[in-house]
């Protein structure tokens, strides 16, 4: 038991640069305490215990703000950070050296009573700020949740999920593929600056849009020229040029 809570003392120390000291995690950090409390509801619920499990439970929530039903599973090292309005479902089980932040949701979708409602994080998941995983499905080894993201579908190892619904980001498998795709303007991860993916490829479809409009000048351009040189006025010069593309306004709108 010991042994587990300086392993648990040690996670916190590696991973918050705001912790200081031993002593500041365990007198300050009530990820800390929630884990300590849901061990002993966890027990308690393990061997018949229900109501007392549920009722550490409920003080642990009171104490920390973070619920954890008696009936989930949590490995070594997992790591709340700040966490407060955390839910962890009865059947969610979380992977060893996991990471959790605050007002994240494991949740279930279904009403009927069993296993597997909840979702089953695995090794060395970070689930970012209020991010919703509802489902019995599974997050992979090492993969990511974006914050505010609502997952509904499972996650392979190593990938990232951001969005609502939330999109799949696979991890950097093929290089040439992710050269060329920085050349076309945005980043097949989709997350190069913690972005959605969905505005990195509406990026990249204004900057190709903005490369075609000043193609379409230069023919204009080059039209005006050839009417001069021949005397020649088949054309309006203006006939095209009363809408122009504006790549800057539509970077703004979405979040250049």
């Amino acid at each position: 038991m010991l042994s587990r809570l300086r392993s648990d003392i040690q996670c916190i120390l590696d991973r918050d640069p705001a912790a200081r000291s031993t002593w500041e995690v365990i007198t300050c950090y009530p990820g800390l305490h929630a884990l300590i409390l849901h061990r002993r509801a966890h027990w308690c619920w393990q061997h018949g215990l229900k109501w007392l499990g549920r009722f550490i439970s409920h003080i642990a929530r009171f104490l920390t703000g973070i619920e954890i039903h008696p009936g989930a599973r949590i490995g070594e090292r997992v790591f709340f950070d700040h966490a407060m309005g955390v839910v962890v479902g009865e059947t969610a089980e979380i992977g060893d050296g996991c990471t959790i932040y605050q007002g994240v949701t494991l949740g279930g979708t279904a009403l009927y009573k069993g296993a597997n409602r909840h979702p089953t994080l695995g090794r060395n998941v970070v689930v970012g700020a209020g991010a919703q995983v509802l489902g019995g499905f599974t997050v992979g080894d090492g993969a990511k949740v974006g914050s505010n993201a609502v997952v509904t579908k499972p996650v392979p190892a190593g990938a990232t999920a951001v969005g609502n619904p939330a999109r799949i980001i696979q991890a950097d498998l093929d290089v040439k593929r992710e050269e060329v795709a920085s050349k076309m303007g945005f980043s097949a991860y989709g997350v190069t600056q913690n972005d959605d993916p969905l505005s990195q490829a509406l990026r990249g479809l204004i900057d190709n849009a903005s490369g075609q409009d000043h193609q379409i000048a230069l023919l204009w351009k080059a039209i005006e020229t050839l009417q001069k040189s021949q005397a020649a006025n088949c054309v309006p010069a203006d006939a095209a040029r009363q809408e122009h593309f504006e790549a800057d306004r539509l970077n703004e709108l979405v979040g250049r």
